[in-house]
C-alpha cells in the first residue's frame, strides 16, 4: 500500500470519529431541549389549573385565602348607670370653735388635755399677765361651747396673746366631711346628693353621706368650691381628722343600653363597635357614647339591647370581616 493510500485511510477514520462526536453532541442537545420544553409546558398547565380550579371553581391558592379572626363576644344589656365624681376630703366636727385669752401673758396653767370633754364656761387655762416689778391675778380662759378639746397648740410657760387661739373645742357627736370641688365640676354638685366614703383604716368598707352645705363662692386662688357632707349613720370608728375618699353620685340613669367599655373603638375620629352579622362575619356600627364609669359605658345611639357585640379581638377587624367566635362572655349584671 502506497503512502497516499495510507494517508487517505487515516483521514477517513478521523472524519468518522468527528462525525460520531457531533452526532452524540446533537443528541444531548436535543434531549436537553425536550426536557426544557416539557418542564415549561408542565409549569404552564399547573398554573392554569391553579387559577381556574377544578371545573372553573373559586381560587384556592394560599395567597387568596381569607384571614379569619378569632373573637370573644358579649351582649348589650339594659340597666342602670351612675355618673360618679371622685374627690378626697377630711372628717371634721360639725361645729368647731377656737378659744382665745382676754389678755397677753404667760400660760401658767392648762387644766385640760387633748380629747377631754368640757362644758360651756368651764375654765380650761389660766394666763398670768404679770410684768417685771408688777404682779397681777391670773386671768381664766373659759370654753365658749360644750365639746371635746381637739387642739392645744401651746404648752405651759408659753407666751400667748389675744390674737392666737390657745385651744379648739369641737362637737364630735356629729361629724361632717369637708371637701373642695374643682370649678369645672361645680355645676354637677347639688344639695341632697348621696356619696360613698371609704377609709384606708377600713379597707373594703363603705359609709354613706349626703351633701348638706355648698359654699356660695369659689375660691379665686385654688379655683375650688367648698362643700360639706353629713354622715348618714353614726359610726364610732370614724374620727375627726381622718382622710376620706369620696365618690359623689352626680347622675343616675335607668333603663339605658350598657356594654363593657373595652368593646368600644375610637379610630380616625369615629366611635364604633363591631356587632355579629350572621354567624361568621361582623358589621361596623357607629355609636354615641354617654357616661363611662368603672369599665361600663352608656350607649345613647347606634346599639339595641340584646345585640351581640365583639368584646375581644376587635382591634384588627374591619367592616364585613370574617370571624370565628371562640368564647362568649356573660353580659353585664
Amino acid at each position: 500500500m502506497s503512502k497516499k493510500d495510507k494517508s487517505a485511510e487515516l483521514n477517513t477514520d478521523k472524519e468518522i470519529k468527528v462525525k460520531k462526536k457531533l452526532s452524540a453532541g446533537r443528541m444531548i442537545l436535543i434531549i436537553l431541549l425536550i426536557g426544557i420544553v416539557g418542564f415549561a409546558a408542565f409549569t404552564f398547565l399547573g398554573m392554569k389549573d391553579g387559577k381556574e380550579g377544578p371545573k372553573g371553581g373559586p381560587d384556592m391558592t394560599d395567597e387568596n385565602k381569607e384571614t379569619i379572626f378569632a373573637v370573644t363576644t358579649t351582649e348589650a344589656v339594659s340597666g342602670q348607670i351612675k355618673d360618679i365624681l371622685k374627690v378626697n376630703g377630711d372628717i371634721i366636727p360639725d361645729s368647731s370653735v377656737d378659744v382665745y385669752s382676754d389678755s397677753s401673758g404667760k400660760l401658767s396653767k392648762l387644766k385640760v388635755s387633748l380629747g377631754d370633754y368640757v362644758r360651756k364656761d368651764e375654765v380650761i387655762a389660766e394666763i398670768d399677765p404679770s410684768r417685771p416689778g408688777m404682779s397681777y391675778t391670773a386671768n381664766p380662759v373659759k370654753a365658749t361651747i360644750s365639746g371635746t378639746i381637739t387642739s392645744l397648740p401651746f404648752d405651759v410657760g408659753a407666751t400667748v396673746s389675744p390674737q392666737v387661739p390657745i385651744a379648739t373645742v369641737g362637737r364630735l357627736q356629729s361629724l361632717q366631711v369637708r371637701t373642695f370641688i374643682p370649678e369645672r365640676f361645680i355645676s354637677r354638685v347639688k344639695m341632697g346628693m348621696t356619696a360613698r366614703l371609704s377609709f384606708e383604716a377600713y379597707p373594703g368598707e363603705e359609709f354613706m353621706a349626703v351633701v348638706t352645705e355648698l359654699s356660695p363662692v369659689v375660691d379665686s386662688i385654688s379655683r375650688t368650691m367648698e362643700i360639706k357632707l353629713d354622715l348618714t349613720d353614726k359610726d364610732k370608728r370614724i374620727k375627726a381628722g381622718m382622710y376620706a375618699k369620696i365618690s359623689l353620685v352626680t347622675e343616675v340613669k335607668e333603663d339605658i343600653v350598657r356594654i363593657p367599655s373595652d368593646c368600644i373603638i375610637i379610630r380616625f375620629g369615629e366611635t364604633f363597635v363591631f356587632t355579629m352579622d350572621g354567624e361568621d362575619h361582623v358589621s361596623k356600627r357607629l355609636i354615641s357614647e354617654g357616661i363611662r364609669i368603672n369599665g361600663v359605658s352608656e350607649i345613647r345611639e347606634g346599639l339595641e339591647v340584646g345585640e351581640t357585640i365583639i368584646y375581644q379581638g376587635q382591634t384588627l377587624l374591619d367592616d364585613k370581616a370574617p370571624v370565628k367566635v371562640v368564647r362568649t362572655v356573660q353580659p353585664l349584671k
